[in-house]
């Protein structure tokens, strides 16, 4: 009878499991931590420390999104579920990717910065910055391009309607450009922490938060006046605004203080993504064209047309990769290991 309350309880479930599920691997390698207080040790103390600014650091973008619900309260009724829902659809690429390359990257830049090994400290962000790159842009504009059939084949049933996609897909389409920043963020963060620095994140964040505020206002009346656009979409263009300007000083400060130092190739691979990425959006583009109506489609046909799609705009990319010389040799980490 409360079907979001069986949904709130599955989060909860699932946090759970995540959590069991490592636990016989850590007791395998007799990392299986055994629960006890020690706040007067000094390394707890200096976790404490650094954890709470590192948390805000990390999760400005979470922060933003709560912001943003609030202004959308004021909005149209469901703008507040219809950025809800093309939120979603962006932190799914941002869990599965990003999470894990700052999950990967962070031990490794604490060890170069405990070994006082700056080459290499700065090699390893290079290396995930261009990776972010490489993965980051096709997603967004898949994202961009894919916005509708995405939210038709995943939510167009019950009380969901096609007006709700379609507001949905504005915003999901505004926060598709944000994607990288989001993603940049999640790696350029850790560069600080590594180091103990955890009040360069969170004064970042904290202006990169405060203009994301002022812009969320300014899109947000500037669409009611012109009806470009859906207000709430103003919303989601405000929080992308903000997250790549976060990764931009984020970025800004790593380069200011001698931190990281770009490697050579980074002209050569912006043009090595361009056109990868303009020629799946040409080949997603044309193909959305001749599609047909999602909404007048089945539920299975939208399943199969949209894996079409996914697969399809996946493996031009990588095509088109291979064809301008982008190797996977030259992404691995090997060597900066």
């Amino acid at each position: 009878e409360r079907p979001e309350l069986a949904l709130a309880a599955g989060v909860l479930a699932a946090g759970i499991v995540q959590l069991v599920f490592q636990l016989p691997f850590l007791w395998r390698l007799d990392l299986l931590p055994r629960p006890r207080l020690g706040f007067r040790h000094e390394g707890v103390r200096r976790i404490l420390k650094l954890v709470a600014p590192a948390l805000f650091g990390s999760s400005v973008a979470q922060i933003s999104v709560l912001l943003d619900t609030l202004i959308a309260s004021f909005l149209l009724t469901g703008s507040i579920s219809w950025l809800y829902y093309s939120d979603r659809l962006v932190e799914f690429p941002l869990g599965v990717f990003g999470i894990a390359l700052a999950t990967v990257i962070l031990p490794r830049l604490s060890e170069h910065h405990a070994t006082q090994s700056s080459q290499t400290f700065s090699d390893t962000l290079d290396w995930a910055l261009k990776l972010v790159v490489v993965i980051g842009v096709p997603s967004a504009v898949g994202l961009a391009l894919l916005a509708e059939p995405l939210l038709a084949t995943m939510f167009l049933r019950g009380e969901f309607t096609q007006r709700d996609v379609e507001m949905a897909a504005a915003s999901l389409r505004a926060y598709a450009p944000g994607l990288l920043g989001f993603i940049l963020v999640k790696v350029l963060a850790p560069g600080y922490f590594a180091r103990q620095d955890a009040r360069t994140p969170v004064r970042v964040g904290l202006q990169s938060l405060v203009l994301g505020m002022a812009l969320s206002g300014a899109f947000v009346l500037l669409l009611l006046w012109t009806r470009w656009a859906p207000a709430h979409a103003g919303i989601a263009a405000a929080t992308a605004c903000s997250a790549l300007t976060n990764a931009a000083l984020l970025l800004a400060g790593l380069r200011r203080n001698g931190i990281y130092r770009a490697r050579p190739g980074w002209a050569a691979l912006a043009w090595r993504v361009a056109v990868p990425s303009a020629s799946m959006a040409l080949a997603l583009a044309v193909g959305l064209g001749v599609a047909g109506d999602w909404f007048a489609m089945s539920t299975l046909e939208r399943i199969a047309r949209l894996a079409a799609f996914v697969v399809g705009g996946a493996a031009i990319y990588f095509l088109a990769c291979h064809l301008v010389g982008l190797r996977p040799s030259e992404l691995r980490m090997k060597a900066v290991a």
